[in-house]
């Protein structure tokens, strides 16, 4: 990696301004026009050195105060199925499948954030009655631990 590139990374690292052109910013703390960082962007991305630019929701702040990690018992030959199913609901914000053991059967995990317990069980229930998946347990987020993405280059 260049120079120019530790420093990219260094600054995207950072919280983007909520404005029009919020990559124009950081270009400007770097010096370089926004064509510049954004076609090094572009350049790491193709290059493997970034995989993907995204944003942290502070969901508690905004009022989701249930936080439910949904896990299934879902048949092998469907898993691929019933997860892209479960990935295009917008009540689902995370959809993985895990490997099993012969203590733990559970093989797809969903993360659902909403305003109440009780209202992700109504989600859930309804993901089970449209999958016609209807093994699975739930389990809620009592405390949040971490926020912060990862620092690569200070």
């Amino acid at each position: 990696m260049t120079e120019l590139e530790c420093q990219m990374i260094c600054e995207l690292q950072k919280d983007l301004s909520i404005v029009p052109h919020p990559y124009a910013v950081v270009a400007e703390r770097l010096k370089i026009s926004e064509e510049q960082l954004l076609t090094g962007m572009n350049a790491m991305v193709g290059r493997g050195i970034i995989r993907k630019v995204g944003a942290v929701l502070r969901h508690r702040r905004v009022g989701f105060a249930a936080n439910a990690l949904c896990v299934w018992k879902v048949p092998l030959e469907r898993v691929v199925e019933i997860g892209e199913m479960f990935a295009s609901l917008t009540t689902v914000t995370h959809c993985y499948e895990r490997e099993t053991c012969p203590a733990w059967s559970y093989n797809l995990y969903t993360m659902i954030h909403a305003t109440s317990r009780v209202v992700c069980e109504h989600q859930i229930e309804a993901m089970s009655l449209l999958s016609g998946i209807s093994q699975f347990k739930i389990f809620y987020s009592t405390k949040e631990l971490k926020k912060t993405s990862m620092r690569y280059f200070e």
